[in-house]
Order: structure tokens, then sequence, then C-alpha cells
């Protein structure tokens, strides 16, 4: 079947033109941005605490305005240093959904320290972003760590305050990341990750599974996992009538995709079902993620259609939709949200033994592989492999990409390695799922001691940025 072949009730056909649907489709079509595949962000802030976290900016060094005959040296302006750095931090602090909160005065004595640990020990901030701006300024740094408690905490250095003896001391403080660059710019990589540990600290996903019921931890990582019952799945989806914003949803991926290779009518509006209800849930239980143990809801035919469209759309927005009931993974796709801003892919691995490869495949995958903002990947819609049900996502990944393969083990540890996209895998003589991918891996000599299962796939090499991450929220990191 093509696009072009598609019709819904009310006998659009899918053959016109864009402009055409438009004008068919309405006004209400028209809050959407053709290409984002997805809707206003109400949601987003219907969800999300009222209370921004708060995040202590401390600048340690000497008042004066020159420095003699020590680094960083005579001719370093450490005000206008200051300055840029909070500059810096500022602008990430709005962009992040922070509060930025620096201490007008720098700490140099004793005295001062103390100060400010009674104001923290008073009202703990989300974290502290420590900036030391002279190399002997380091017995203070280390003694506000050693009293700060469990704050998560980040030491900014930038060249010329430190040297490799300062950097080893604090290397094994729990919850604290040393950073020693000449690019101030880093600051703003370091206030993602002081508010990706209030996120995962105070986030919830939603379980629908008859294996296990209630609240429990997802270990140091730190989300709520919310185990709930698969009826309530099945109810709720039963129970949704058709709306004008299903439909939408359905005409627009049918307009934007490459092919449609065997999904009808009705399986593109139980898809965009899927997506409403999963919405509606998010919205009723406050939760950032879902997961729906959606193995015996397709084998024992108590769906439709199974959600592997809804989950591309809602981590396009920048949710979670994680299959199969696997809390791990779906507290990994968190992770990888909120610390790199870009969407994950959950895939099964398979080792290519002939290539020394790794080939990962699922039924759903983000099509905003780069990010929010960013154009989206091309994509086919297709039937669920494994069922030849419902609707599927076949997304199409850049060829030559450096990608991330990171997955969390409770209780403490993630897992990670890096690699490059080789192709896209179309094999008309073998199976797998409808998203397909073939990653050389770094520095592995043999795949087959790749490990994890559903390790979670991302565009770019974040392999730093996760060992820095693991220091910060006291986790184990170990190569994949």
């Amino acid at each position: 079947m093509s696009a072009a072949d598609f019709r819904l009730p009310g006998g659009c056909p899918f053959a016109m033109g864009r402009r055409n649907f438009l004008a068919v489709a309405g006004a209400s079509a028209l809050t959407l941005k053709m290409g984002s595949l997805s809707f206003a962000t109400s949601l987003l802030a219907e969800q999300n605490p009222a209370e921004k976290p708060r995040i202590r900016a401390l600048f340690v060094r000497p008042e004066d305005k020159n420095y003699w005959m020590s680094w960083p040296g005579a001719d370093f302006d450490p005000e206008a240093c200051q300055t840029a750095y909070t500059k810096t931090m500022t602008q990430a602090a709005h962009e992040l959904g922070l509060h930025l909160d620096v201490s007008p005065v720098p700490l140099n004595s004793p005295e001062s320290v103390d100060q400010e640990l009674g104001l923290l020990r008073r009202s703990p901030p989300a974290g502290l972003m420590i900036t030391v701006m002279h190399l002997e300024s380091w017995p203070q740094v280390r003694y506000l760590l050693q009293e700060r408690g469990d704050l998560p905490s980040i030491v900014f250095s930038p060249l010329g305050t430190s040297l490799g003896r300062q950097a080893r001391t604090l290397r094994d403080v729990r919850k604290t990341f040393v950073a020693t660059t000449p690019d101030h710019t880093w600051l703003a990589t370091g206030m993602r990750m002081l508010k990706t540990t209030w996120d995962m600290n105070h986030a919830c996903i939603c379980i629908f599974t008859d294996a296990a019921q209630g609240e429990r931890p997802a270990g140091k990582l730190g989300p709520t996992l919310r185990y709930l019952p698969l009826s309530r799945w099945i109810d709720e989806v039963q129970a949704a009538e058709d709306t004008d914003e299903m439909r939408e949803i359905a005409k627009r991926y049918a307009i934007e995709a490459m092919d449609i290779d065997g999904p009808g009518t009705d399986d593109l509006l139980n898809a965009a079902r899927n997506y409403v209800v999963a919405r509606r849930i998010l919205a009723a239980e406050n939760c950032q993620g879902i997961s729906v143990d959606c193995g015996p809801l397709i084998g024992n035919h108590l769906a439709a259609c199974g959600p592997c469209l809804a989950w591309s759309k809602l981590l396009d927005e920048g949710w979670v939709g994680a299959c199969e009931a696997d809390a791990d993974a779906a507290v990994t796709l968190l992770l990888s949200q909120r610390l790199f801003g870009r969407p994950g892919f959950m895939q099964d691995a398979v080792p290519n033994t002939v290539n020394n490869s790794l080939i990962v495949s699922h039924c759903t995958s983000a099509t905003r592989l780069q990010g929010d903002g960013q154009p989206p990947a091309s994509y086919r819609l297709r039937s669920h492999a494994e069922s030849n049900t419902g609707v599927a996502m076949e997304v199409l990944w850049p060829v030559g990409q450096e990608v991330t393969l990171v997955t969390f083990q409770r209780p403490d540890t993630l897992l990670f390695g890096t690699g490059q996209i080789r192709e896209n895998v179309r094999a008309p003589l073998a199976g797998g799922c409808r998203t397909t991918v073939e990653i050389a891996m770094d520095g592995t000599r043999d795949v087959r001691d790749v490990w994890g299962h559903h390790q979670v796939l991302v565009c770019g090499d974040f392999e730093q940025t996760l060992r820095a991450y693991c220091q910060l929220a006291d986790l184990r990191a170990e190569p994949i």
C-alpha cells in the first residue's frame, strides 16, 4: 500500500498535495508545524513541577583585582572572567528552566567558606557549581566539598587555575566532577548535568504489566517506577473514542512517510489512539515516561495495534515511550532525553560475526534523532514485525553518524560504548524488527563481547559526558 492509496473517514486521500491537504484538514491542522509531528507542548508545562530547581554558583578566588607571580597570571582579569562565566551559566539556566543563585562575594578565607556552608545547610540547592579561579584556592574548595553534605557538585577549573595534582585530589570525591578545561562554554554542559541529576531524582515512569504492582525506586539513577495493571491500559485504549486529534496524527504520519507498507486506515487511527491515551495517562499520573508489556498485549490479541508509533511520537516530544515493560531501558531513555537532549533507540542487539559489527533492531524509533528543533529522519510506516499487525516505524538513521550505546543496570551501573552507523539494514531474506541499524563499534575485538539487552542507541559521541555524569551522580561507569 502506498500513501497515495491511503484514505481516512471523510474521503481525504493522501494523494493530494500538502497545500490542498491543509486546506481540507482545517484550521486545527494549522496548529501543527509541517515536519514536526508534534502538537503544542502545553502538556509539558502541566507535568513539570512548578518549582524550578535552584543551582548555587560559587566563585573561589582571592579578592585582588590582579594576581602577582602565580597562576593564572598577572594579566588574568578575575572580575571580567567571573562576569563572562556568570553570563554563560545564566543563559544555560534560562534555557534549561533552572534558577541560578550566584553568590555575590568570592570565597577566599575559611570564614567566608563557613558562612557559605551555613547558607547551604539552611537552604540546600539542587546542586553546586563551584568555579575555582586561582591555583592557591584549592584548600578552600576541598574544605567546601568536604562539608557540603550530599549536594551534587561540579568544580569548574579554567586553564591556569589547576595542575594535575589539584585535579587528581578530588577525583574520587563522591557526587563531584572536576572540569579542568580552557572552554568556559562547557559551563552550559555542567548546568545540564546538574539539572539532569535533579530531573532523574524527581521523575516517575509508569509501567503497565501484571508482573509487579506498586512503586519502587529505580536504583541510584533516581526515577520512581510506578507499576500499574496491564488491564488499565487495555481498558483506557478501548474506551477512547475517535477524535479530530487522532485523525490529524494519522494523516500527518501517512503524509510524511516515505512509504506505507502494510498498515491501513484503521491501523493508523488505532496507532494515533495509543498516543493520545498515553499522553492522557502521563498527565493523570504526573509521569515523564510510560512502558507497556506489549508482548502479551499483542501476542494474546488484547490490542488491535501495538504502541510502536505512539512511542516514537512521545520520544520525539521529549517524553519516554519504552517497550516490553523494561524498567531499566525506560530509565536509560529518560537519561538520554535529559542529559543529551536527544531521544534514544531501545533495541535488540545481534552480533554480526562476519563483519564484527553490531546490528540493532526494534519496531519503534524516534525520528528527531538529532534533538528538538532539528530535521526529522525519513521513515516508512510498516506493520509490527513479529505479528504483522498494527503500525511500526522503520526509521533511517544517518550513515556515518557517531553514536553512543548506553544501558542502565540497577542499582548503580551505566554500561556504554561508542561507534559509527554503517548502514540501515533491509534484508528481504532475513528477519528482525522494522528499524534495523548496523554499527561499527569502537575498540571491540569481538562484537560478541558487547553486553546488555535493550541497550539505548543515541546519535552522537557522549562517552566523556557519561563518564562525567557517573562521577556527579555517584554511579559506576563500565565499558559495554
